[in-house]
C-alpha cells in the first residue's frame, strides 16, 4: 500500500525516457490555468505502456501521460483517447482526475501527451489487501465492485461517447486484434499456448450484449483509493477504454480470482473468508444486482478471453524490452509470467470444453 506521491514510486527520469523540460513549461504555461512556473520533472515507476511524470510547480502537483518513443504498433498507446474518455466521464460524476489539457504537437516533447491532477489518497498494489485492518478490507472491495458498475450504467450517448467505439462484435473483434497484435510482433517470438487459444477463442464466441463503456484494465492498483474511507477517488489507466460487452470488462476485473499470488498478486489458492475478502460467487453476485444483470452462463468464457488478451498485452511488453522501448522498470519481472499464464488460460480453456 502506498500513497499516489510516495517517493518510493518515483524516481528520477529513466534513460530514453526524458524531454526538454522548458519546452514542457512553455506549453503549461498556456494551457494549464493557474501553472505556477518551472516544473520538477520525475517519473512514476509503473506505466509499462505509456511513460509517466510527476510535475511539481508552484505547490502543485501534476501527472503527465505520454506516449513511448520508437515503433509502436498500430492503435496502441491511445494517449488521446485517455483524455477525452477521463473529460467525458468526470461531467457523469464518475471518479477521474480532472484533464488539464492534451496536446498532440510532438515539438513539445517528443510525443503526444496529457496532464492531470494529482489525486491524493492510496493506492493499493495487491488486492489481498494484507496492509489494511482485515474488518476494511471487504468495504473496499464493495467500492471496487460499486464503482465498475457505476461505469457500466452510464449511458454513452449521455455522457458524449456515443462514437467512442463500434457497438457491435466487441469481444470477436478484440480477439482478432490482440491475436494479430501477438502474431505481428516477431520480437517476442511464439508460444503454443497462445497458438492455441487464438484457434479456440473464435470458435467459442458467446451472443453479445448492447455495448457500454468499459475500462478495460480496471484493476485494484488503477484506483486512487481515499487516505482513510473505503471510497474511490480516481480510476486511471484508460489506455484501453471503449465501448463493448460490459461482461467482458467485468471478467477481466475478476482474473484477480483466477490468479495465483506469484502473477499481479493473485487470490487463487487463498483463504478468503480467512482474510476478510468476499468470495468470487458473492462478488460476482453483488455486479449482478448492481448492473441489474442475470445469471452470467458465459462468465468463464469471459475470463479466458481476458487471460489471452492480458497475455498478449505481457507479449507486446516482451517486444518492447527486446525493442528497447519498454516504458517501466520492472518490464522484464512481467515478461517471465508470460509463459505461465498463457498455459492457466489454455487449461480454462479445456476445462470449459469438458464441462460443456
Amino acid at each position: 500500500m502506498s500513497g499516489i506521491v510516495d517517493q518510493a514510486d518515483i524516481g528520477a527520469v529513466r534513460d530514453g525516457h526524458r524531454f526538454d523540460e522548458a519546452r514542457l513549461a512553455a506549453w503549461m504555461a498556456d494551457n494549464v490555468d493557474g501553472y505556477g512556473g518551472a516544473s520538477t520533472v520525475r517519473q512514476f515507476k509503473g506505466g509499462q505502456s505509456n511513460p509517466t511524470y510527476h510535475l511539481s510547480a508552484g505547490g502543485c502537483d501534476y501527472v503527465l501521460r505520454r506516449k513511448p518513443t520508437g515503433a509502436l504498433l498500430p492503435g496502441a498507446h491511445a494517449i488521446d483517447r485517455e483524455a477525452r474518455v477521463m473529460t467525458a466521464l468526470a461531467g457523469q460524476g464518475f471518479p477521474v482526475p480532472r484533464i488539464h489539457g492534451y496536446c498532440a504537437d510532438t515539438a513539445v516533447i517528443g510525443t503526444p501527451f496529457y496532464v492531470m491532477a494529482m489525486v491524493e489518497g492510496r493506492i493499493f498494489w495487491d488486492p489481498a489487501l494484507p496492509d489494511l485492518p482485515k474488518d476494511e478490507r471487504s468495504a473496499c472491495f464493495d467500492a471496487m465492485n460499486a464503482t465498475l458498475a457505476q461505469l457500466h450504467r452510464i449511458d454513452p450517448d449521455v455522457a458524449g461517447l456515443g462514437d467512442y467505439g463500434r457497438r457491435d462484435g466487441y469481444v470477436a473483434r478484440q480477439i482478432a486484434r490482440w491475436s494479430r497484435q501477438y502474431r505481428e510482433d516477431e520480437a517476442a517470438g511464439r508460444l503454443a499456448d497462445m497458438d492455441r487459444l487464438i484457434e479456440w477463442l473464435p470458435a467459442h464466441l458467446p451472443p453479445e450484449r448492447p455495448a457500454r463503456i468499459i475500462h478495460g484494465d480496471f484493476r485494484i492498483d488503477n484506483m486512487i483509493f481515499h487516505p482513510t474511507e473505503p471510497k474511490i477517488l480516481a480510476v486511471l489507466d484508460w489506455e484501453l477504454s471503449t465501448l463493448g460487452d460490459p461482461v467482458a470488462d467485468f471478467a477481466y476485473h475478476l482474473m484477480m480470482y483466477r490468479l495465483p499470488r506469484h502473477i499481479m498478486s493473485g487470490l487463487a489458492g487463498m483463504d478468503l473468508a480467512a482474510q476478510g475478502l468476499p468470495l468470487e460467487q458473492a462478488y460476482v453476485a453483488a455486479d449482478g444486482r448492481r448492473v441489474e444483470q442475470a445469471e452470467l452462463s458465459d462468465l468463464d468464457f469471459h475470463i479466458i478471453f481476458n487471460l489471452f488478451r492480458f497475455a498478449a498485452i505481457v507479449h507486446g511488453i516482451k517486444g518492447r524490452l527486446a525493442r528497447g522501448t519498454a516504458a517501466s522498470s520492472n518490464a522484464s519481472t512481467m515478461v517471465a509470467i508470460l509463459p505461465e499464464l498463457a498455459s492457466i488460460a489454455r487449461q480454462y480453456a479445456e476445462g470449459a470444453v469438458q464441462t460443456a
